[in-house]
């Protein structure tokens, strides 16, 4: 193994699953209810899920549109996969943009909005979640203390807000997987009672 001497492997895993597991310990079932509650009403009502993200935060829209998609039966939209409409966005409107015209195009009555930033501050993020409570569409928001700066921008403008209690965006963007499975096993276990 290369690099120094005093790296133990087994320190830093013990770390980081410690780290972890505090941070999957102190999510509470009511953050979890405030999501499942809101799917349930977006679906039940016919209504769409858009998913948005930024940085490493953008792959887990995509992930999560598919499952829900497909397993819940209900509309989703991943902002983050339609590459040709994002990057046009971007560049005629400014990345900051991006979002908020893709919810400007395919938002309608009973949709809610997910939204993922592991700072909790990412500009495109906050301006779609400002654009969509201005036309009364629910939001949540999923985040984490990134570098001990609390839940961000993002904590202002949702309806709903799921903060993790750690500071790395790793352990942030691995509970962002986790809590897209839970929300998904719960309402699938729901819908066959």
């Amino acid at each position: 193994m290369t690099g120094s001497d005093e790296f133990s492997l087994d320190s830093f895993v013990q770390t980081y699953l410690h780290d972890l597991k505090l941070a999957i310990d102190s999510i509470s079932l009511s953050d979890i209810d405030g999501l499942i509650s809101r799917v349930i009403f977006t679906r039940d009502n016919g209504g769409s899920i858009h998913f948005i993200g930024n940085g490493g935060s953008a792959a887990t829209p995509s992930h999560s549109a598919g499952d829900w998609s497909k397993e819940l039966r209900v509309r989703t939209i991943a902002h983050t996969d339609n590459i040709a409409s994002f990057t046009a966005w971007a560049n005629d409107e400014g990345y900051d943009q991006v979002f908020v015209q893709a919810l400007r195009t395919y938002i309608q009555p009973h949709d809610l909005v997910v939204a993922y930033t592991g700072s909790g501050n990412s500009t495109n993020v906050i301006l779609a979640l400002k654009y969509a409570q201005d036309n009364d569409i629910q939001t949540v928001g999923i985040t984490g203390n990134y570098r001990d700066n609390g839940a961000g921008e993002i904590a202002k403008h949702v309806d709903h807000l799921i903060h993790f209690n750690t500071q790395s965006m790793e352990r942030i963007e691995d509970l962002q997987l986790v809590v897209n499975h839970i929300v998904k096993e719960a309402i699938k276990a729901m819908d066959v009672e």
